[in-house]
């Protein structure tokens, strides 16, 4: 049902125009966007800035996962989240952890990049040349873009030419490799390129043969040289123990990494498991998660085929476990400094730098990956994944606090069905 300037209207214009042409005037629908309301006029009028068009507010779950031990700090992490055992799993593997020296990180980059693609119709061999002599003059001219970011410590880092005629005919890349310091730098790195686009294209109509035409300029989100290691080790003996010894714990820990880094199938639920640590703390601190995302499932193709993101070893009886992510995440800019729980949550992480968030998001995404791995290899995953679920359901079937008192003590050493709670609710 098409209409026209629908933004302008106001929120229960807007409201009231979806009720009477979707929704036939459904009093409990309208029910369902309002008691989502903030009471709080300015905290309200806030969230409805954030995008166009807004109805009413999605909560998620804020949650805390303790006792992270990172780099010999001990932290709480926050993590938004609806999935049910993701915040208990974290918290527990970070505790195991934290009896065993924690968790270790290491930053091994932060370089960022960014491209201007553009098709060349003329020889090769003076665009190259032409680009030689003019590099200098394009680094110069954009020089003042990079003033404040270069007081940060961050700014452009080099530039090239890139040849990409060998995927495409006549197309080629100036690439530029930027550190961003403490924001995740896309609006920084987007005006810087468009400007290289504006000057490299008007330089070249009067120096060079042949036609320059740009498709666009535009950051990449694949940061394979913005990366952290997080790690975790131990004597093998400090491990649980499966069937009473903790070398077939480990023999079998390390082979279940090992079907995830050879077979695509289990990767991609493997890496999942990964990302509901790192996105939770992701979206608890402002970051894109959409963008981490992308960013690290083309990392774990690097190699021509998805893998494991996650490795582990067995060497002279020590048991080693870590994860290598790229992360291009911020801590200053974007909604970090304007959504209440998003400032809360880098006060309470001791408002770090975006490499210290790197390594406590990829701290968070080990200890997730630990947990699940741990759980596969004892006692499946359904055990504690549908005691941690048993509470939507009986929220789903609509059970009263004695009869969900009584699915919870009747569950504590039982599999957990839904056919067969619904019927002990039914009984009881």
């Amino acid at each position: 049902m098409r209409i026209n300037g629908f933004s302008k209207l106001s929120k229960k214009d807007k409201i009231n125009w979806l009720l009477e042409k979707y929704l036939n005037n459904s009093t409990d629908a309208q029910a369902v966007l309002l008691q989502y309301w903030n009471d709080n006029e300015a905290l309200q009028s806030l969230h409805d800035g954030f995008v166009e068009n807004t109805l009413s507010n999605f909560y998620l779950p804020f949650a805390i996962a303790p006792n992270f031990l990172i780099d010999g700090k001990t932290y709480a992490l926050p993590m938004v989240i609806e999935e049910s055992s993701v915040v208990a799993a974290a918290s527990n593997a970070a505790k195991f952890w934290s009896e065993r020296g924690g968790f270790k990180t290491q930053i091994l980059g932060t370089t960022k990049k960014g491209h201007v693609h553009f098709t060349y119709d003329g020889n090769i061999r003076n665009l190259l040349s032409f680009f030689r002599k003019y590099r200098a003059k394009i680094l110069k001219n954009i020089d003042p873009l990079q003033q404040n970011m270069r007081k940060r410590g961050g700014g452009i880092k080099d530039i090239n030419l890139i040849d990409r005629t060998d995927k495409l005919d006549n197309y080629y890349q100036i690439e530029l490799k930027f550190d961003t310091v403490d924001s995740m730098g896309a609006n920084f790195i987007n005006t810087v390129l468009e400007e290289v686009a504006d000057h490299f294209s008007l330089l070249a109509q009067d120096a060079l043969e042949g036609n320059i035409d740009i498709v666009m300029s535009i950051l990449s989100n694949y940061t394979p040289e913005c990366l952290v290691r997080a790690s975790v080790s131990c004597r093998v003996s400090e491990l649980p123990k499966l069937d009473g010894s903790a070398e077939k714990y480990a023999q079998k820990f390390v082979r279940a990494i090992r079907i995830a880094e050879v077979e695509t199938y289990r990767a991609v639920t493997h890496n999942k498991g990964i990302m509901n640590g790192v996105d939770a703390v992701v979206l608890a601190t402002g970051n894109d998660f959409r963008a981490v995302e992308a960013d690290v499932h083309a990392y774990a193709s690097k190699s021509g085929t998805y893998s494991s993101l996650s490795h582990a070893e067995i060497v002279d009886d020590r048991f080693t476990f870590w994860v290598d992510l790229p992360l291009s995440v911020g801590t200053v800019g974007g909604l970090t400094g304007i959504h209440p729980l998003v400032k809360f949550s880098l006060q309470l992480l001791q408002n770090p730098s975006a490499t210290q968030l790197m390594q406590m998001m990829a701290s968070a995404g080990l200890a997730q990956n630990f947990a699940a791995i741990n759980s596969l290899i004892t006692h499946g995953i359904q055990q504690g994944h549908m005691k941690m679920h048993l509470n939507n359901l009986l929220n789903l079937l609509d059970a009263t606090p004695e009869e969900k008192a009584f699915a919870i003590d009747y569950f504590k050493d039982k599999k957990i069905r839904f056919d067969d709670l619904k019927k002990i609710l039914e009984k009881n």
